[in-house]
């Protein structure tokens, strides 16, 4: 995902994969049509917009010489293996940077490149457990619940990005190349730094709060009319609890005493049981219009179906159309941030795999149609 920020916003990103071992996510729904194939998985497409797919087989040495003149074509290498592989693939930052001492290349796995747990494999599931959101998240009373998918996956990016812009920026500077080694854990435990602190220097160990809040109430989730809808509130101001009591029936929770966020917090299920009632039998889009027009926090909890027909995001564009070699014209998640000087959205849509194979080996690497098919026979390009 850290190099689709980066071919989403113009570079030129080379994917490296191979048939006879593809990546896990080209194996994942959702499938056009629910028709599994190698190339009709759109959660794989969605994450790799604006690529260039390359087969190349690393279990060969033909293979992994294609890898290695990829290496040095390449401005900046990204990679997440398990740490180690890349050094038995001869492809490692010590093993490049001896010729290409101006090489920029970021690592980025489960645990960090060094230390007694850096080969502990996993994914992004399990990054969240090892770095303490699973403890914090779900209810009291019952087992962890974790965040959904793989939640360290998606944080690492907004690390990565950054980084890599800061070592370039130092090597148009100084010329010198960096190794970035960026930890999934460590990324994730940077979201939950105050409960870090707050156990180290206070000794309180923070628990599944459920939907409880230590600086709002009321704070939840509460279902609406119809086939479930939700809508989520959250009251943490004075302006907003008054502004919830002119629009909800809680003429019960009159006492000013009850201006104060510790007396609701007390009083948190008796208020809660009553909002829930009222919502119940509201339409949950037009509650939202209703309560935010107040001033009180709120959304309907929206299904990914809404999403699509979500007025602010089409305004925004955020949804872009691309044609897929395989699936057709099908969306995709577009950009979070708007560049006024940038036109082009996303490039292109995920590749099927080897797409780009012929195109990169000739135009970007310069070789020959014979150099080419010499490494096709060697079994190097699948």
């Amino acid at each position: 995902m850290t190099a689709k920020a980066l071919a989403d916003h113009g570079a030129t990103v080379v994917r490296i994969e191979s048939a006879t071992r593809p990546d896990l996510l080209r194996g994942l729904p959702p499938f056009l049509r629910g028709v599994p194939g190698i190339n009709r998985s759109q959660w794989f497409a969605n994450v790799n917009s604006s690529k260039r797919s390359v087969a190349v087989n690393l279990g060969t040495p033909e293979g992994r010489e294609v890898a290695r003149r990829l290496v040095d074509w390449a401005d900046v290498v990204v990679e997440s293996f398990t740490p180690g592989t890349m050094a038995r693939l001869g492809l490692d930052y010590a093993t490049v940077a001896r010729d290409r001492h101006d090489l920029v290349m970021l690592s980025t796995c489960l645990m960090g490149q060094d230390g007694p747990r850096a080969r502990y494999g996993g994914y992004g599931t399990h990054g969240a457990a090892l770095s303490g959101l699973h403890a914090i998240t779900g209810w009291p009373n019952r087992p962890p619940a974790g965040p959904q998918g793989p939640y360290t996956d998606v944080i690492v990016p907004r690390f990565g990005v950054p980084a890599l812009a800061a070592a370039i920026y130092e090597r148009r500077r100084s010329g010198k190349g960096q190794h970035i080694d960026l930890s999934q854990v460590e990324a994730a435990i940077q979201f939950v730094q105050p409960l870090v602190l707050d156990e180290l220097r206070n000794g309180r160990t923070a628990g599944a709060a459920g939907m409880a809040s230590e600086t709002a109430s009321p704070h939840g989730v509460y279902q609406a009319a119809g086939i479930e809808r939700w809508i989520a509130l959250s009251v943490e101001t004075l302006d907003q609890w008054r502004a919830l009591r002119r629009v909800a029936p809680l003429a019960t929770f009159d006492p000013p005493a009850l201006d104060d966020l510790e007396a609701r917090r007390a009083q948190a299920a008796a208020i809660d049981a009553a909002l829930q009632r009222w919502v119940r039998e509201q339409d949950a889009f037009d509650l939202e219009a209703r309560l935010t027009a107040e001033g009180v926090p709120c959304a309907v909890a929206q299904r990914m179906s809404d999403l699509h027909r979500d007025p602010q995001l089409a305004h925004r564009g955020f949804f872009v159309l691309l044609d897929h070699p395989e699936m057709g014209t099908v969306p995709y998640d577009g950009l979070t941030t708007h560049f006024s000087a940038k036109r082009v959205h996303l490039h292109t849509a995920g590749p099927v795999l080897g797409e780009h194979t012929d195109l990169v080996l000739r135009e970007l690497l310069g070789m020959s149609a014979d150099e080419v098919a010499a490494y096709a026979d060697a079994g190097a390009l699948t």
